[in-house]
């Protein structure tokens, strides 16, 4: 079970760097990636940047708590962060009726919802 909340852990981190590019690219450049891109017009610069930057934080505290023992209890913290971030996206789409796209939200929330339970529970840091 370590093993797969490992994988699971830099799964997420890694899809938490690729999703902080908003913090770099221009929305309008986002926007024309395609359909399932274009929330980004409802949000401003500033926004994105903070979206982008909890998502950075997230993929840090997935990872590097745990690799270098240092306060590894933030690993399940970060994970219940990003629960409630893959939830507000559910929310956003739903309200934006983009209910195919749901689908990689609902994915994602379910593996930060198993990495959560996984540390916080049977296979925590500080057992």
């Amino acid at each position: 079970m370590n093993v797969a909340l490992w994988i699971t852990a830099g799964v997420l981190a890694a899809v938490c760097l690729t999703g902080s590019a908003k913090m770099f690219v221009p929305r309008e450049k986002m926007a024309a990636l395609g359909a399932s891109a274009q929330w980004v017009l409802d949000f401003s610069p500033g926004a994105l940047k903070a979206i982008g930057a909890v998502e950075q934080l997230a993929a840090v505290g997935l990872i590097l708590p745990a690799a270098l023992d240092i306060a590894p209890v933030l690993v399940p913290l970060a994970a219940t962060g990003l629960v409630l971030l893959f939830a507000c996206a559910i929310t956003m789409r739903l309200c934006r009726g983009e209910k195919i796209t749901i689908v990689g939200d609902l994915i994602y929330l379910a593996m930060a919802a198993f990495v959560a339970w996984g540390r916080f529970g049977p296979e925590s840091f500080t057992g």
